[in-house]
C-alpha cells in the first residue's frame, strides 16, 4: 500500500545562517504574534515601522532608519487602535504619513514627527470607518495624493479620500470570499486582487467593474502584484501544498488598455493614467 506525500519537506531544513551584529539590526523588538498573513513591517527612506505586541489594543513602532541596535522596551509607539494592528503602509508622497488597518474595523492615518516619536502617539490625523469586520489590507494609491485603499474580512474594498475622510468607491460585490492581497497598477488606473476563491481579479475602481479575471487551475494564489510593465506576478500553493510562482500577461485574460480616464483624486491629482 503506497502513501502519497502531502506536504513536501523543505530543501532548506539543513541550512543555517549567522545573525548580523547588533549595530546592524533592530534588536529586542516584540513583533506582533497575531495570526494574520502580513509582513508586519513597512519602510521608507526615513523610517521603519513594525507591528508590535500591545496590551489593551493594537500598536506599531516607528524608528528612524539609522536607529539600530537594542530598542528599549519603553520606546514610544503608535497606539490608537483598540484592536491588534494587521497592516501598515507608508504614504508614497509624504515620508511622515502612515496608514494602519486593525481588528477594530477601522483605518487610521498618522502623522509622524520630523525626528520620529518622542512620546506615544494616540490621536490619528483621520480615522476612517466603513468596514464591518477587521481590516487586513491598506495600500496607498501610487500617484494620486490622499487616496487610500483598504480591504477587510467583510470582503469589501473601499477607496478613500483621506483629505475629506469620505469613501470614493465602495466595491462590495466583487469578492465572494476573503481577500488575500491587493496591488495597484503602476499608474493607479487599476488594481489586482488575490481571493480565497482561487481567483485573481483586475478591477477598475472608478467604473466598479472587474475587467479581467483568472482562476489558476489547482492552485491557491496568496499574493498578486502588478508589475511596472503591466504583467502580474502571483505566489501561492498547489493542491499538494507546493509553493507556486507565476507570471501572467493580463492581455491573455482579455484585458483591454484603459486610456483617457480620470484619476480617483481628479484630473489635478497627477494620476498619470495613459
Amino acid at each position: 500500500m503506497s502513501f502519497r506525500k502531502v506536504v513536501r519537506q523543505s530543501k532548506f531544513r539543513h541550512v543555517f545562517g549567522q545573525p548580523v551584529k547588533n549595530d546592524q539590526c533592530y534588536d529586542d523588538i516584540r513583533v506582533s504574534r497575531v495570526t494574520w498573513d502580513s509582513s508586519f513591517c513597512a519602510v521608507n527612506p526615513k523610517f521603519v515601522a513594525m507591528i508590535v505586541e500591545a496590551s489593551g489594543g493594537g500598536a506599531f513602532m516607528v524608528l528612524p532608519v539609522l536607529k539600530t541596535g537594542r530598542i528599549d522596551k519603553s520606546y514610544p509607539t503608535v497606539c490608537g487602535h483598540t484592536g491588534p494592528v494587521l497592516d501598515i503602509d507608508w504614504c508614497p508622497h509624504n515620508d511622515h504619513v502612515i496608514a494602519s488597518g486593525s481588528e477594530d474595523c477601522t483605518v487610521m492615518v498618522w502623522q509622524i514627527p520630523e525626528n520620529g516619536l518622542t512620546q506615544s502617539l494616540t490621536e490619528p490625523v483621520v480615522a476612517l470607518e466603513g468596514h464591518s469586520k477587521r481590516v487586513g489590507i491598506v495600500t496607498w494609491h501610487p500617484t494620486a495624493r490622499n487616496v487610500l485603499l483598504s480591504a477587510g474580512c467583510d470582503n469589501v474594498v473601499i477607496v478613500w479620500n483621506v483629505g475629506t475622510a469620505k469613501e470614493l468607491y465602495r466595491l462590495d460585490s466583487m469578492h465572494p470570499d476573503l481577500i488575500y492581497d491587493v496591488s495597484w497598477s503602476h499608474n493607479g488606473s487599476l488594481f489586482c486582487s488575490a481571493c480565497k476563491d482561487k481567483s485573481v481579479r483586475i478591477v477598475d475602481p472608478r467604473r466598479g467593474v472587474v475587467v479581467a479575471v483568472r482562476t489558476p487551475l489547482g492552485s491557491r494564489p496568496m499574493r498578486a502584484i502588478f508589475l511596472a510593465d503591466g504583467k502580474i506576478f502571483t505566489t501561492g500553493f498547489s493542491r499538494m501544498s507546493e509553493r507556486q510562482l507565476a507570471l501572467w500577461d493580463p492581455v491573455s485574460w482579455g484585458l483591454n488598455r484603459y486610456r483617457g480616464q480620470r484619476c480617483p483624486g481628479g484630473e489635478s491629482s497627477g494620476c498619470g493614467v495613459p
